[in-house]
C-alpha cells in the first residue's frame, strides 16, 4: 500500500478508486484479475485507481480504455463506499456506464464476461463487492 502522499490516496492512506457498472442489453460487465495481479482469480468491475488532479470521471475514462480499449460516453455516479482489505482501506466510487464507443478487448490479459442481475454468482467477486452485485437487481438511476 502507498503512503498518504502517493497519488490515488486520500488523506489517512485510503487508496481511492473507481469502478464501471458497464451496461450492455441489459447485463453488466465482469472482469476477472489475471494471474499475478493482487487477487488474481477474484472477478471485479472493471476501473483503477484515481491519478492526483484527476476528477473521478475522468479516471474512469481512462482506465476503462488502458485496460479495456472502448471510450465510456455516458456514465452516470452511483454510490461510494468504503472496504477495508488485508493490505489497507480503499474508498471504491461506483458509476453506471450506460453507453459506450468500441469494442471490450482486454489488454491485460483478463477474462470477463456479461452477468444478467440477479443470476451472477456473487461469491465469485471482489469481498467489497459483496453488497454491490446484488443491488444491481434494482432500476438504474436516470442520468
Amino acid at each position: 500500500m502507498k503512503d498518504d502522499a502517493a497519488p490515488g490516496n486520500a488523506g489517512g492512506g485510503e487508496l481511492v478508486v473507481v469502478a464501471g457498472v458497464v451496461w450492455r442489453e441489459g447485463r453488466f460487465l465482469g472482469v476477472e484479475r489475471p494471474p499475478g495481479k493482487a487477487h488474481a482469480g477474484w472477478w471485479e468491475f472493471p476501473g483503477g485507481k484515481v491519478e492526483p488532479g484527476e476528477s473521478l470521471e475522468a479516471a474512469l475514462i481512462r482506465e476503462l480504455t488502458e485496460e479495456l480499449s472502448f471510450t465510456s460516453t455516458r456514465l452516470v455516479f452511483w454510490r461510494q463506499k468504503r472496504f477495508v482489505y488485508p493490505q489497507g482501506p480503499v474508498q471504491l466510487n461506483f458509476f453506471h456506464v450506460t453507453e459506450f464507443r468500441g469494442q471490450v478487448i482486454p489488454q491485460e490479459g483478463q477474462r470477463f464476461a456479461w452477468f444478467t442481475p440477479g443470476q451472477a454468482d456473487v461469491s465469485i467477486f471482489l469481498p467489497a463487492n459483496a453488497d454491490i452485485v446484488p443491488a444491481l437487481c434494482w432500476p438504474l438511476p436516470k442520468a
